[in-house]
């Protein structure tokens, strides 16, 4: 019977101690921004460690990258399927993870690991147009702003380092708490460099937010 109350404790305590965050990102123009990423790191206590058996995947396609924005939790392998009908050749130079995938073919499928936290911008060496970017945090707790620039995460009572990062703005960063059972709203607002992406599609740069 105890273990049984105890459990029945502790379940209790788990759930009233979450917290819902929402935050509400905009440009300098009013604009929402998505793609955003928005993460709680502790202050209090220790991450929770990645599952094992965590894993995404940047798929090529089109001669593109699917997702222009990834983020994971340090520790989470990144797999990179090949589903063109060419060949690619992925790298990074940025400093959390240098590596090289050199020249694979369609159908197959490499893959890495980052426990570093920071950005890792990838490209292809046959294809300069091809650029993600993903974004590693050192938390479970993070989501990418929707196309209304919203975004919410779910995540125990505490202290926590919100930060937000877009490739057109720099870091910001500032502290807030949560409270038990709660919920607490944040609007941001960044100031967005121009979008100097060139699109295979278009064939020449395109305008942003």
């Amino acid at each position: 019977m105890k273990p049984v109350i105890i459990l029945l404790l502790l379940t209790h305590i788990v759930s009233a101690s979450a917290a819902e965050f929402s935050c509400t990102i905009t440009s300098n123009k009013g604009e929402p921004v998505a793609e955003a990423v928005i993460s709680l790191v502790p202050l209090d206590a220790a991450a929770p460690p990645v599952s094992a058996t965590a894993q995404v995947e940047i798929v090529q396609q089109s001669q593109e990258f699917t997702s222009y924005i990834t983020v994971v939790q340090s520790g989470t392998k990144v797999v990179f399927p090949n589903h063109d009908t060419v060949q690619h050749h992925i790298y990074s130079l940025s400093k959390p993870k240098k590596f090289e995938l050199p020249l694979y073919n369609p159908g197959q499928a490499e893959s890495i690991v980052i426990d570093i936290p920071g950005l890792v911008t990838i490209g292809c060496n046959i294809h300069d147009w091809m650029i993600t970017h993903l974004v590693v945090v050192p938390t479970p707790w993070f989501a990418k702003s929707d196309a209304q620039g919203s975004a919410k995460i779910t995540a125990p009572a505490g202290r926590y380092r919100l930060e937000i990062w877009h490739p057109r703005g720099t870091m910001t960063a500032k502290e807030i708490t949560l409270a038990d059972n709660s919920a607490a709203n944040e609007v941001v607002t960044l100031t967005l460099k121009p979008d100097r992406r060139v699109r295979r599609a278009l064939g020449a740069k395109s305008g942003g937010y």
